[in-house]
């Protein structure tokens, strides 16, 4: 692979640091990082991927503002947790690019099924007629899990907070969690939720892509204080990964390799064919992991952002509206990312918002966040005690 490292020369533009500690998790949407590292696309940027393997988000999280690593495959919703303050310290954090598209589930356990649930209508009617606290689990109190979750319960007419007990749980002990009858279900990353599925421990009740298609993934995420001092840095890490999401979305035979090098225990640590479906199976009803979509999947949408942010509000996260437009401008750093584009050749969209509609038919576009944050029959909007 030519390398771009001997264009920087005593330039300006050369990346201020060249080896990068990159914090991930084992999951199949760390495929953009690990397959930069195992392809060279980093280095033919002027850069080198370290990769360290995390085993809990909040893990990741202390890691990542105390410095130990430089970036991270992160949640979109915690960084914007972090930057707002939610259950620590407000720190200033920088969202580089989108990393993927879709690719969590929601899973209910062998009992749910068992009394003919399937969906959200179900769970909803068999919660009135055997009414007790039910427990579902997610990975991360403001992470993208919790919100799927919540969003998929409130539009069944459950309260999330006020009927359920939510748990936060590791996504590689999901299945283990729910075999053990410790959980009525949970909400997590491939290919944990189609492990529990394929070993017969729980049941597919709606994938993510159904909650909000096409719907922001893992986040590429950074300190905004190190974004400052390592632009150029920050600039050819994202050109490396968008030539990488550019291959993992060009055959069905590079998401294959993807698959086998993702099993490896160094990485996602899984069986290969349970990554293969994650990967390259594909159905019309289930929107599939994406990781480039011709530059749509990996732009940081300001909308993205603020959505999560209108998810923290409606579920008292927050207790008041924050500047919802200037949260995302701070923390989403579009102008990096036009930069990278086109670097590497990736085509940019003419604007920084995009329209969605979600499962409950409302359409998510960003022009108006506290009404739409507002609009929620069910919510939790009044004051609430802040928990990590």
């Amino acid at each position: 692979m030519t390398s771009l490292a001997g264009v920087y020369g005593g330039g300006s533009d050369r990346p201020e640091k060249t080896v990068l500690r990159i914090g991930f998790m084992p999951l199949a949407d760390c495929a953009p990082l690990v397959m930069a590292s195992i392809l060279g696309f980093d280095e033919k940027y002027g850069v080198k991927l370290v990769l360290e393997k995390q085993h809990s988000w909040s893990g990741m999280r202390d890691r990542l503002t105390s410095g130990e690593l430089d970036a991270a495959h992160a949640l979109y919703g915690l960084l914007y947790g972090l930057q707002m303050g939610i259950g620590s310290s407000a720190r200033d954090m920088a969202v580089l690019m989108n990393l993927n598209q879709n690719g969590q589930s929601i899973v209910l356990s062998r009992a749910i099924a068992a009394a003919g649930v399937k969906d959200g209508a179900g769970l909803a009617a068999l919660m009135r007629e055997q009414p007790r606290r039910y427990t579902f689990g997610h990975t991360f109190p403001t992470g993208n899990h919790a919100m799927w979750l919540c969003y998929w319960l409130a539009a069944a007419g459950i309260d999330p907070v006020g009927q359920t007990r939510l748990v936060t749980v590791p996504p590689g002990q999901m299945a283990s969690n729910l075999e053990a009858g410790h959980m009525d279900g949970f909400c997590a990353g491939e290919p944990w939720s189609r492990r529990a599925v394929m070993e017969a421990s729980g049941v597919l009740a709606a994938t993510s892509g159904q909650v909000w298609p096409d719907h922001p993934g893992k986040a590429l995420g950074a300190r905004a204080d190190f974004v400052a001092r390592h632009p150029n840095t920050c600039r050819a890490l994202v050109a490396a990964l968008l030539e990488t999401a550019r291959w993992l979305d060009a055959s069905p035979t590079n998401r294959e390799a993807a698959a086998e090098v993702l099993a490896s225990p160094a990485f996602v640590h899984a069986d290969i064919e349970l990554l293969r479906a994650c990967l390259v199976a594909r159905r019309s009803d289930h929107p599939a992991l994406r990781f480039f979509g011709e530059g749509a999947a990996t732009f940081p949408w300001l909308s993205d952002g603020m959505w999560f942010l209108t998810q923290q509000r409606r579920w008292g996260l927050l207790r008041d509206d924050p500047d919802y437009l200037g949260v995302a401008r701070a923390v989403n750093q579009v102008a990096l990312y036009r930069e990278a584009a086109l670097l590497a050749g990736v085509d940019l969209p003419e604007g920084e918002m995009r329209s969605s509609t979600l499962m409950d038919g409302r359409v998510w576009d960003g022009s108006d966040p506290a009404g739409y944050a507002a609009s929620f029959e069910i919510h939790q909007r009044d004051p609430q005690p802040q928990s990590a």
